[in-house]
């Protein structure tokens, strides 16, 4: 069993309808049919929604996709509409609210890897692929691959995981036309994102975008959602310490993740027991790898 070890309550706003709890974000609709997106200080791992929450994560998340959709815009459009706080909303919302463009989702995990590691790295020790993709011999954690591949997921509910597909599956699941339309705009996004990044001494191993579809004069166009490389989505290394053949440093989660999962947690992910709180030191580094992420990317303080 997973999910969340104290699941929140919704906070009740005059005129928006409560629409979903996800693992980090809250989800409304306002009364003009647009979706109000919320982003907490929750932090989600293995599965698990933790009981401690890292302090301005969501602003940090969406301060970093608004600066990511800028310099996106011009591959495929975004669905902000606006960062306005709500009426009636807490002062607390300010800074982590994106209105955005209610849009038809499609059902897909759009997955770029540059590098190889995570799940990847588990199936290609097995069989030399990844979502079936077949990959060269003698690659190790952290290698970069000869090319950016597409790895679709499926979307998992929260306390569920995502389950790597091929890409013949997703054109299965929405046909042919749209799935190349998805790789190849998550290659394209992917391509311009590492670039960037990696001109400020970061490198971008892998991401996962979500896409929906808006209808417009012209037809039905695929839209950029949710949130986007940000340290939640993606993984970020120091492309000064990069060593394939062993795990990397990195500006993401994997902090929380290598406590959870070190004796000093006292934690057994393989039982179905919930994970314990997170210690001080740890919540302040990670919140600090959060930081330096954003300002390394945007070249700005976040104060």
């Amino acid at each position: 069993m997973s999910g969340f070890v104290e699941k929140p309550e919704p906070v009740q706003v005059p005129g928006l309808t409560h629409l979903h709890t996800g693992k980090v974000r809250d989800l409304y609709q306002n009364e003009a049919g647009e979706l109000v997106m919320v982003a907490s200080d929750r932090m989600s791992a293995y599965d698990w929604v933790l009981p401690t929450e890292i302090p301005d994560k969501g602003r940090v998340l969406t301060r970093l996709s608004l600066w990511w959709f800028d310099r996106l815009a011009d591959l495929v459009p975004h669905h902000v509409i606006s960062t306005d706080v709500p009426a009636g909303a807490p002062a607390d919302w300010a800074g982590r609210t994106l209105v955005c463009k209610s849009l038809t989702m499609v059902p897909v995990e759009c997955v770029a890897r540059g590098y190889l590691t995570g799940s990847g790295l588990a199936e290609y020790k097995q069989s030399r692929t990844v979502c079936g993709l077949a990959l060269p011999e003698g690659l190790s954690d952290g290698s970069e691959l000869p090319a950016p591949i597409f790895t679709p997921a499926t979307k998992a509910d929260v306390g569920d995981h995502d389950e790597n597909v091929s890409y013949e599956e997703v054109a299965r699941q929405v046909g042919a036309e749209t799935a190349a339309l998805l790789r190849q705009t998550t290659l394209a996004v992917y391509g311009r994102a590492r670039d960037i990044a990696r001109e400020r001494g970061i490198i971008l191993a892998d991401t996962k975008f979500e896409f929906g579809f808006a209808a417009t004069e012209e037809g039905e166009r695929l839209v950029l959602a949710d949130e986007v490389l940000t340290p939640d989505s993606s993984r970020f290394w120091p492309a000064d310490q990069w060593q394939p053949g062993r795990a990397q440093p990195s500006y993401d989660k994997q902090f929380v993740r290598d406590w959870l999962t070190s004796p000093a947690s006292g934690w057994d992910r393989t039982s179905e027991q919930p994970p314990p709180a997170l210690p001080q030191e740890v919540v302040d580094a990670t919140r600090a790898k959060y930081i330096e992420a954003y300002e390394l990317l945007t070249g700005t303080s976040w104060q």
